[in-house]
């Protein structure tokens, strides 16, 4: 079957499969964040290393993704996604039984190995279904599965952990996974045109050592430092092979991850905006549960509940969205949704220890609200510029960097938080002891240990808050680069000959 035929009577079962499928994935790649403190209790590990389930997983993705074009191109959506889908199971299966840490995350980790194939696979189907003038209203609708389901995932998992143990968590998802499996192997059908690629092993071998290797750097420094021979080490060998790779990649007729897409402008700016709120979304995701239950003592359904309504709201803009896109371009959503970003994240920076429930539930739903006229316009609009053929690279490029660039950004924004609360504790600490009568009698064991617990808390909010001062200041870089945004066209490609020439259409300036 030919582009043309499909698109102009798109299989909707196979989206529905997909859609159905990454729900699934997107959910459990945030539904371990509320969990985290009880996960920490329960092995009795620091939160730099619990911190890995939700790191490692998006790092997992971060090594994976690259290599998806090639098997988007190679192998038939259909077993595509049944491998992805057995992996995802298995890997669900291993971390509900798991008896210790390493078991855990190990599970984790082959969950993730499968979740890296099916947002690619599902973006590259929605491209190839559905003409460019109907690509925002479905990409809106696609955005329901990118935004709601890691926005839904705090909130079930925070019933979950109030009434049962986190391993229900994985007893949850499991029948999920395993009815998307059944459905896949018997209703699925073949979308995507092949070709005959090749893996470069070295390509992915340097890929896995530049995004492990920045990883690692970024998320060993909240607990040895970044002076650590290990950290800055780490860090410098993840630079190098990310040249390496990229390098490597620019001088390949086929390459792993085609870095030569971004020729086209409006994909390059796209993908750099992605990056920036991809950093301050998925911080801001692990921020928050940290305030409201280790700063505030609130329960963990309350918590999850806390964020319901954001959900709830990114959940009917993104179709909304998509319309919009289609009528008025990326550029005007994306500096109204930025705007709101900033306002938001910076009145995060004013929490307090009586900072009001309905006050964090408002602060938190429009924060969601900005972010929802964000990310699938300005995605969609740099995918837009790029040939049919680059289609699969550009849709691995941005799902690379978005897992990635997330994954860095919250280790990053943990360390912050980590190196702010412990000077912070050392200065209230201090402080404390020098308000202290010299000739009183020493405080008690129960208020000793009652004035160290309110330092603690003292510290951690402003740890806190003073990491979502940084993000705020990530959130006006990207609105900056919005300001460049133009509203593009697909090339369209012309036969002459045996050659395919591109021409690359641009409309005017919205």
């Amino acid at each position: 079957m030919d582009i043309e035929s499909i698109q102009k009577k798109p299989p909707y079962g196979a989206i529905a499969i997909l859609f159905f499928a990454a729900f699934v994935s997107f959910l459990t790649n945030t539904l371990i964040n509320i969990a985290l403190p009880s996960i920490k209790e329960e092995f009795d590990i620091s939160m730099s290393t619990v911190q890995w389930l939700a790191t490692g997983y998006m790092l997992i993705n971060g090594i994976l993704i690259p290599a998806s074009a090639f098997f988007i191109q190679r192998i038939s959506n259909r077993i595509l996604l049944i491998l992805a889908l057995s992996l995802f199971t298995i890997g669900t299966l291993l971390a509900s039984v798991s008896p210790s840490f390493g078991v855990l995350l190990a599970g984790r980790m082959i969950q993730a190995s499968g979740s890296a194939i099916m947002m690619p696979l599902l973006m590259n189907v929605m491209l190839t279904a559905f003409p460019v003038e109907k690509r925002g209203t479905a990409m809106g609708f696609f955005g329901l599965v990118m935004i709601v389901a890691p926005a839904t995932g705090p909130t079930l998992s925070g019933y979950i952990i109030e009434h049962y143990s986190w391993r229900t968590l994985f007893d949850v998802i499991l029948p999920f996974a395993l009815i998307c499996l059944i459905f896949a192997i018997f209703k699925m059908k073949n979308i995507t045109p092949l070709k005959n690629v090749r893996l470069d092993v070295l390509s992915l071998i340097l890929s896995s050592i530049a995004f492990g290797g920045l990883l690692y750097g970024f998320s060993s420094a909240g607990d040895k430092g970044w002076g650590d021979p290990i950290v800055y080490g780490t860090i410098v060998l993840g630079t190098v092979a990310l040249i390496l790779f990229i390098i490597r990649q620019l001088f390949m007729d086929e390459p792993m991850l085609e870095f030569r897409i971004y020729k086209h402008p409006m994909f390059a700016l796209s993908s750099a905006i992605s990056i920036v709120i991809s950093i301050s979304m998925f911080s801001g995701m692990i921020l928050t549960p940290m305030y409201v239950q280790t700063v505030r003592g609130i329960s963990p359904m309350d918590s999850g509940l806390l964020m319901l309504p954001g959900a709830l709201m990114m959940g009917i803009m993104s179709p909304i969205t998509g319309r919009l896109f289609d009528k008025y371009g990326a550029r005007a959503l994306a500096l109204v949704g930025l705007t709101i970003m900033i306002v938001t994240t910076y009145l995060f920076t004013g929490l307090t220890l009586e900072t009001s429930y309905l006050h964090l539930i408002l602060l938190y739903t429009f924060r969601m609200f900005g972010m929802s006229m964000v990310m699938m316009p300005v995605m969609t609009n740099g995918m837009n510029q790029l040939p049919m053929q680059m289609n699969p690279h550009g849709t691995a490029m941005n799902n690379t960097l978005q897992q990635v660039s997330g994954a860095i950004g919250t280790a990053f924004m943990i360390t912050i938080m980590n190196k702010r609360t412990e000077s912070s504790a050392k200065e209230l600490a201090a402080d404390a002891m020098s308000k202290m009568d010299a000739n009183a009698a020493p405080p008690s064991a129960e208020a000793a240990a009652e004035m160290k617990l309110h330092i603690m808390h003292e510290a951690m909010l402003d740890g806190i808050t003073h990491a979502f001062l940084i993000s705020t200041f990530i959130a006006v870089l990207a609105l900056i680069l919005a300001v460049f945004i133009r509203r593009v066209k697909p090339p369209v490609q012309s036969e002459q000959g045996n050659k395919s020439v591109i021409k690359s259409k641009r409309i005017a300036t919205e």
